[in-house]
């Protein structure tokens, strides 16, 4: 395939993708039960469309506006949604991600890749001025999140995995939770 040369590793995320295969690891949605962790299975429709090129000042930036929903097998509503712009500033080698699910928490994510990488990693860090997380005072006080990680392959032209950590720090719990979202999507348009 080919892919816009502009956007860099982003190039071959262009388009609609969809998978049956995630695996969401989560504290219970059960309050009394939030120390246990859950095990969900999900399906996950994700779309990436070109922004065209952004200018701020002399960088240029090419990217994507991304929106993805989850659903768990078998129910109707979905129980996760994030819109977004996943970056490329070729001058830096720089992979950036911003995105916010609606629950009151924002990530800027970045990491650093070849033009024509096809895996790379983001990262995000709560209290960082670059790369940072920002939340609501419920999220912050009952489930900040302190560290988001990202690891994102293409297998293949038409095959995207990801592997997403969340790290809560949980109101009444010592230790980090890990919040893990695995998946294994397939193309099913290369353009929206």
């Amino acid at each position: 395939m080919n892919f816009d040369k502009d956007l860099g590793p982003l190039g071959p995320l262009l388009g609609i993708w969809e998978g049956e295969k995630g695996t969401d690891l989560a504290p219970s949605d059960k309050p009394e039960n939030n120390r246990q962790l859950a095990t969900s299975k999900y399906r996950e429709r994700m779309v990436f469309e070109a922004t065209g090129r952004v200018d701020n000042h002399e960088q240029q930036l090419f990217g994507l506006r991304y929106s993805t929903k989850a659903w768990r097998i078998g129910a109707p509503d979905p129980f996760h949604e994030e819109l977004g712009y996943w970056m490329w500033d070729a001058a830096s080698e720089l992979v950036i991600r911003c995105f916010m699910p609606p629950r009151g928490l924002t990530v800027l994510a970045g990491g650093t890749a070849k033009a024509d990488a096809r895996a790379f990693s983001l990262r995000a860090e709560a209290g960082s001025e670059v790369f940072g997380i920002c939340s609501s005072p419920f999220l912050t006080a009952e489930f900040k999140t302190t560290l988001y990680t990202l690891e994102v392959q293409l297998l293949d032209d038409n095959t995207l995995h990801y592997d997403a950590h969340t790290w809560l720090k949980m109101k009444g719990r010592d230790e980090l939770f890990d919040h893990r979202d695995e998946n294994t999507l397939k193309r099913v348009t290369s353009a929206p």
